[in-house]
């Protein structure tokens, strides 16, 4: 029988599988879509590098670039072009740039705090102010939201941390747990009281790096390129099936899963690699506690809309990495990215691409929505706000419903519980968005970390 099931095909799931497979161990990977990656997709179109779902990974995190690294494609891995990075916000119907030293929504610098007109009067006070903030530690959790009005005031939330989360996440910071999705600067809060002068302090700490990593890094080809990678280093060594599995019971050694097309595996260990609430369905029988953690995570949906353009037919080119729009500015877009600005490679001389962001929380029902209806909806609001009358050469859209875990508050204490029930003795393993980290580094590490686990139960297999 198989030693290892790996439910889910997506990068999490690929990781697990590379890893035992480098320690020696064999798997089956169970996925139901008709390729590997989940919502990692490249096309290529007209020339150019068309990314349905994640366009990227961050630096700072190493996991994704160890791996890269291993499958020997360090020599592909490009940086995002930092200095062009502007981002633009919308505000009042036009688009103004982030202010200059913005660490997320933390102000680092004065005159440009001072400059922008994307705050008020009130709020820059207030931030500046926020410099003589003494440490006020707070026992358990809090919404981003409640956290981020406290030191710099409602319209920071508004048109700082609600654009950038939902540019992110697709959530929305009153809900988001600020111990889970901005732990840093909780600890930074607690130690100086003022959220700028910790930052401030931890960049002294750290020194002045006058090559400083790219924000960004991404493969030449697309993130397709590490997909394709990793199942050419596991194939031979791994299984792909493609069905959905149906439910998983405790077997007397292990576990039995019943497949959709009424078939049984069975295996000592199972990976889910799959969304937390699919991965709760299959659960019940084994640990209903679990299941119900498991289906208690929320989940946002998203859809992409990439536009390519003839360059000839802009005015003037678009500036900056691209711009996100406010909740309260909100229409049907989210965020847009300009593709050839933010990295090389990706769009050839003459072209212009928009990749547009669309769904989150508030509007899930738009991934319902005919082709035909998004695309206009995209191309007006665009033009609108952009100030071009050009029409696209193309249009790409890619939905992906409950894909993006939301990191609600509690959600620490939901983790321990989880972790409590899943002791790698037991032979359940979880990696995913779900759990520690959204990014692809994230994800890689989840599913390293779960093959380690396995690998560590083996001694009779060298890790």
């Amino acid at each position: 029988m198989p030693g290892v099931v790996i439910i889910g095909g997506g990068i999490s799931g690929l990781s697990a599988a590379y890893y035992l497979a480098r320690g020696g161990v064999g798997s089956t990977i169970l996925e139901s879509r008709p390729r590997l990656g989940g919502v990692i997709q490249t096309e290529r179109v007209e020339g150019c590098t068309i990314e349905a779902g994640p366009d990227s990974f961050l630096s700072a995190k190493p996991a994704a670039l160890e791996l890269i690294g291993e499958l020997g494609l360090a020599d592909q891995v490009i940086g995002s072009n930092d200095r062009l990075r502007v981002t633009y916000v919308r505000k009042g119907g036009r688009l103004l740039p982030l202010p200059d030293g913005l660490m997320m929504m933390v102000p680092t610098k004065i005159l440009p705090l001072l400059t922008t007109g994307l705050l008020g009067w009130r709020t820059k006070f207030r931030m500046g102010m926020e410099l003589l903030r003494a440490p006020q530690p707070k026992p358990g959790d809090e919404s981003v939201a409640d956290f981020i009005q406290e030191h710099y005031g409602a319209e920071a939330v508004d048109y700082l941390a609600e654009p950038l989360l939902s540019g992110i996440y697709g959530g929305d910071p009153s809900q988001l747990s600020v111990t889970s999705v901005l732990p840093r600067f909780v600890e930074l809060a607690n130690q100086y009281g003022s959220l700028t002068r910790g930052v401030l302090a931890a960049r002294a700490r750290a020194g002045r790096n006058r090559n400083p990593a790219p924000l960004f890094r991404t493969l030449k080809g697309g993130l397709g390129q590490l997909v394709d990678a990793i199942a050419g280093a596991i194939g031979g060594k791994v299984e792909v099936r493609q069905c959905r599995a149906q439910t998983i019971q405790r077997a007397e050694a292990g576990f039995r899963i019943k497949l959709d097309d009424g078939g049984w595996l069975e295996a000592d260990h199972v990976v889910l690699a799959c969304e937390a609430h699919n991965g709760a369905a299959l659960l019940g029988g084994v640990d209903g506690r679990l299941a119900e953690l498991l289906g208690s995570v929320p989940y946002s949906s998203s859809m992409t809309v990439a536009l390519g353009f003839d360059a000839a037919d802009f005015a003037r080119p678009p500036h900056g990495f691209g711009f996100l729009v406010p909740k309260k500015e909100r229409r049907r877009l989210v965020a847009c990215t300009w593709v050839g600005t933010k990295f090389s490679y990706r769009v050839p001389e003459g072209k212009v691409v928009a990749r547009c962001f669309l769904g989150g929380m508030e509007d899930a029902g738009v991934l319902g929505e005919s082709d035909e209806a998004v695309v206009a909806a995209v191309v007006r609001e665009l033009q609108e706000i952009a100030g071009f009358t050009a029409r696209p050469r193309f249009t790409r859209i890619a939905r992906w419903p409950r894909s993006m875990a939301q990191y609600t508050v509690g959600h620490a204490q939901r983790m321990a519980e989880i972790q409590a029930r899943t002791p790698p003795a037991g032979g359940l393993h979880l990696a995913g968005n779900a759990y520690e980290g959204i990014g692809i580094p994230d994800c890689i590490r989840m599913g390293r970390q779960a093959a380690a686990r396995i690998l560590g139960t083996r001694p009779e297999v060298s890790a």
